[in-house]
């Protein structure tokens, strides 16, 4: 399916298979693994897209794209183009697959009638299906049987077959702000920094931030800052395990204190930093500093 191998060209990954199998799941994790996703696309449009993601993220962007049954008559295109190589990229067509007694009750779950059901039973879309899909799925690169797989192990099996190590590390962002600006409403863990003393009532620190090292050195000198940062970074750690168990790739920290200067800043570098040695693809974001 790949005759033509260039390492300066990312991947294409074309993505289909029957209704209810999990395309969306496999095109949301292709999506957090870095690719340029397209949904449904018609097969006949593939090489444009392709010239244009090169154009305009490069030849190394990896592609993803999803096609289902409604391209219908689009199919002998998808086959031509793979046949023949997209623009040079290495290219995997993987079918996703279940059995039909699943694929009825994830489509009745979600209550949504079969594209190709015709007024007939679901059952009847989906055998229909089968047969516009025959050829595809024997033609495939990697064919994954999701009947027995959660959403979770659907994830799993899409990262270990197209992951790199880079893109299936837990991203971090620790992110410094001001109480009096507000919570940060999409934060996943959220930290006070103000049972510190505050640099702001020294008055040679009080116009540095948090970044300078002076300032950075009195929050985390003083009395409990060491102790906080040695449990909670463990913490963070231990939940960051658990969140790529599950399948997340992304989780927010919040570090606050009253105006988001100073003590806030100092201890999410400090923490942001920790994370990275440990392995985690952290980095450190200042939402209010400047504001004051």
């Amino acid at each position: 399916m790949a005759p033509m191998d260039d390492s300066t060209h990312g991947q294409l990954v074309v993505v289909t298979g029957m209704t209810g199998a999990g395309r969306s799941t496999a095109a949301k994790e292709l999506e957090d693994l870095g690719f340029f996703v397209v949904d449904n696309l018609p097969p006949s449009l593939l090489p444009d897209v392709v010239r244009l993601v090169d154009e305009t993220h490069g030849p190394a962007q990896p592609v993803a794209v999803v096609v289902d049954v409604r391209s219908g008559s689009f199919f002998q295109g998808l086959r031509s183009a793979l046949a023949h190589g997209v623009a040079g990229r290495d290219t995997t067509l993987v079918f996703l697959d279940a059995t039909d007694e699943v694929l009825v009750r994830r489509q009745e779950a979600a209550r949504r009638p079969h594209p190709l059901q015709q007024g007939g039973r679901l059952l009847d879309g989906l055998r229909r299906e089968r047969v516009v899909l025959a050829d595809l799925r024997s033609e495939a690169d990697l064919v994954i049987d999701t009947t027995s797989l959660n959403v979770h192990q659907l994830t799993d099996r899409i990262a270990d077959s197209f992951g790199t190590t880079e893109a299936t590390r837990l991203r971090v962002s620790v992110v410094s702000f001001g109480f009096k600006y507000g919570i940060p409403v999409d934060a996943d863990y959220v930290a006070d920094m103000r049972f510190l003393p505050n640099p702001h009532w020294v008055p040679e620190l009080r116009p540095r931030t948090g970044q300078d090292a002076e300032v950075a050195a009195y929050v985390l000198g003083r009395p409990g800052a060491a102790e906080f940062v040695d449990a909670y970074v463990p913490l963070l750690a231990g939940v960051a395990e658990g969140y790529l168990r599950e399948g997340k790739r992304f989780m927010r920290v919040a570090i606050g204190c009253t105006g988001g200067k100073h003590r806030s800043v100092a201890m999410t570098e400090e923490i942001a930093r920790r994370l990275g040695e440990q392995g985690y693809v952290a980095r450190a974001i200042h939402r209010d500093l400047g504001r004051e």
